[in-house]
């Protein structure tokens, strides 16, 4: 498959295409692992249906995690998060 798209798209296409392609998946892998935490802080992270969705649709993981991403970003900017020394 690589082959065609080096054929195609030429050596700088075919190691961008493959490269996004691997970094995609690790990002699906690491959403699914962050949704199947049993438990985070005291609160269950995940459900069932998430957990299914994400395995069959792998936007789906990756989309949750700039999600979570954005709200600790939030949390963390806050003052009056009790972080501070």
């Amino acid at each position: 498959m690589l082959q065609s798209f080096y054929l195609n798209m030429g050596f700088v296409g075919a190691l961008l295409f493959s490269l996004i392609i691997f970094l995609l998946f690790i990002c699906w892998i690491a959403g699914i692992a962050g949704i199947t935490l049993p438990v985070d802080g005291g609160k269950p992270r995940g459900s069932t249906w998430q957990i299914v969705v994400s395995m069959v649709f792998p936007p789906y993981p990756i989309c949750w995690m700039i999600f979570v991403m954005n709200e600790q970003r939030k949390f963390l900017k806050n003052n009056k998060n009790n972080l501070r020394t």
